[in-house]
């Protein structure tokens, strides 16, 4: 199966983007290579602007752009977004200013930088602001989607985005705030957002072998989150699992939590980074240090179920 880094997908996206609409600028915090938002750079040079490690300045010279009518996204590493959260809440989202954010090198994927630079709570922090809409797409095929719908949002947009290449599966339905049934079954349900997709099909996989029937569903969007869907297969299983490389606080976990509290739950577990940083490492010995493999995944809700 081909195999795409979804920051890729998101740098060509751009392009795609800015051929069809002239109001789409690009800013980026010295990073255009590994954000890949050189390909907006060399295409349209003229709307391109390099503000260097200066992330807050970034986001003010943004949130002015999207008052004269142009479309901003801003880019730089996941975890620089802290550097700038003044401004994206009160700069930004309070008055609801239509920028965007294509953060990149988001989870523990991001390798042997190691946990000063691994983002475990960029969801959190994205979700939790007034105004903003958070994406998290699964590969290629979805951050196209993605990038395309935040063109079309009148307000802020966060997109988290990642460094290791994933698979690219079959183009899906997308739309925004709408989760997506990746496979139906009947013992329980695993809810999933990003590149964790990959994981939990080979988690389900696993617990078919072992003689478990679990359904599947991805979450492209964060917020505003699926809630209708999250309950619905909730009532269904009873048994309900969430997979993120992100931390096991304020992400997708604490979104499903909140939509199906009081919904006759039988079973939860939240499967993710248990409220510690990331370390140096490539990045599959990583996803196995933090039990994020496919059969680490079917081992642990196998063994609660």
């Amino acid at each position: 199966m081909e195999k795409k880094a979804i920051r890729v997908a998101y740098g060509e996206a751009l392009v795609k983007l800015g051929e069809t609409n002239d109001k789409v600028v690009v800013l980026d915090a010295d990073l255009a290579q590994a954000t890949m938002t050189n390909g907006f750079k060399k295409a349209f040079p003229g709307r391109f602007y390099d503000c260097g490690i200066a992330e807050a300045d970034m986001v003010d010279i943004a949130a002015g752009m999207s008052t004269m009518g142009l479309i901003p996204f801003c880019s730089t590493f996941a975890v620089f977004a802290g550097r700038s959260y003044d401004q994206i809440r009160n700069g930004v989202c309070y008055p609801k200013f239509n920028v965007k954010f294509g953060f990149s090198h988001a989870g523990i994927t991001l390798g042997e930088d190691g946990g000063s630079h691994q983002a475990i709570e960029d969801l959190a922090l994205m979700r939790v602001l007034p105004n903003m809409t958070v994406f998290a797409p699964s590969d290629a095929n979805e951050c196209y989607a993605c990038v395309e719908a935040a063109a079309k949002i009148d307000g802020p947009v966060y997109i988290r985005t990642a460094r290791l290449p994933s698979p690219v599966y079959d183009p899906r339905p997308f739309t925004p705030g709408k989760g997506v049934v990746i496979k139906d079954g009947k013992d329980c349900v695993i809810f999933t957002c990003g590149i964790m997709l990959e994981h939990t099909l080979d988690a389900v996989d696993q617990l078919a072998a072992k003689g478990i029937d679990a359904a599947l569903v991805s979450f492209p969007t964060i917020k505003p989150f699926d809630e209708q869907l999250a309950c619905e297969y909730t009532a269904k299983c009873k048994k309900v699992f969430t997979v993120e490389e992100h931390s096991i606080i304020g992400g997708l976990g604490d979104a499903v939590a909140s939509a199906i509290i009081g919904r006759g739950v039988e079973t939860f577990m939240k499967i993710g980074i248990n409220d510690v940083f990331g370390q140096s490492g490539k990045p599959a010995d990583l996803l196995k240090e933090y039990g994020l493999t496919g059969p680490q995944i079917a081992d642990r809700i196998a063994e609660k179920l």
